[in-house]
């Protein structure tokens, strides 16, 4: 079942024109991948330019307290890249490197985003929504609020001039929003790059996708079966539509 709030299906829009170049913004690898990697995959097989920016460096993002935090960082930067390019992403990641779990929406962290808003020039931007209720990771609220602070200050020309020219989206995808307004629907080849997207993080595969044992079949197969349930069964789109769905902001 769905865990997003009613909303007035009056008010839900659907399919964007496929914007020029797209940037998301994730606190972790993968976060981009979970909230909005068919909507990438869609865009980039029609020609949209597509860009990753990860903030933290996932350190932390094990059940092992043995891991070395440092190798681990390095292994998920590897898994990003990969992700990215199965997405159809031909941009190098930026990686702000933030120590997984200490992110702060500071105004050093926003000029990074700020920096990276302007010299990509989306027209779209996607990130987590930072207004969740109840939302329990920091690094995710965060990662939230320096997306939507970013616009802000990208837009205008007297926040960090010494950044570039100013820049701004036409519109904002929030993912895991409690209040989604907007659906992009997905074909099943583009579920099957999110799906390819997120297998290259393989050291996610117990933390976040339940593969314990990597070797058996039926634990990654019962992974797509979750991911095809949780694509089909919110509100706003047709029963059994594979789909994403986000709170759009269109005046930015």
């Amino acid at each position: 079942m769905s865990t997003y709030l009613a909303t007035d299906l009056n008010q839900v829009s659907s399919d964007l024109s496929v914007p020029k170049r797209a940037l998301a913004i994730g606190a972790h690898p993968d976060d981009i991948e979970f909230g909005c990697g068919g909507t990438l995959a869609k865009w980039a097989a029609q020609g949209c330019q597509i860009f990753h920016l990860v903030c933290t460096d996932g350190s932390k993002g094990t059940w092992d307290p043995h891991v070395d935090g440092n190798a681990l960082a390095a292994r998920r930067q590897i898994e990003q890249t990969e992700a990215a390019k199965t997405l159809g992403g031909t941009s190098p990641v930026i990686f702000l490197g933030w120590t997984d779990g200490e992110l702060e929406s500071g105004m050093t962290q926003r000029a990074q985003v700020v920096k990276a808003i302007r010299e990509t020039r989306p027209e779209i931007l996607l990130a987590h929504d930072p207004w969740k209720r109840y939302r329990l990771h920091p690094d995710h609220r965060n990662a939230g609020f320096l997306a939507t602070d970013g616009v802000v200050a990208a837009r205008d020309p007297l926040f960090f001039p010494e950044l570039g020219q100013p820049h701004r989206p036409s519109k904002i995808l929030l993912w895991e929003a409690d209040e989604p307004d907007h659906v992009e629907t997905i074909l099943e080849e583009v579920f099957s790059a999110k799906l390819a997207a997120l297998k290259c993080h393989a050291s996610q595969y117990e933390t976040t996708m339940g593969v314990s044992e990597l070797d058996d079949p039926s634990q990654m197969a019962a992974f797509e079966q979750r991911l095809r349930d949780r694509m089909t069964s919110n509100q706003l789109a047709p029963a059994n539509q594979l789909s994403e769905v986000f709170k759009l902001i269109s005046k930015v």
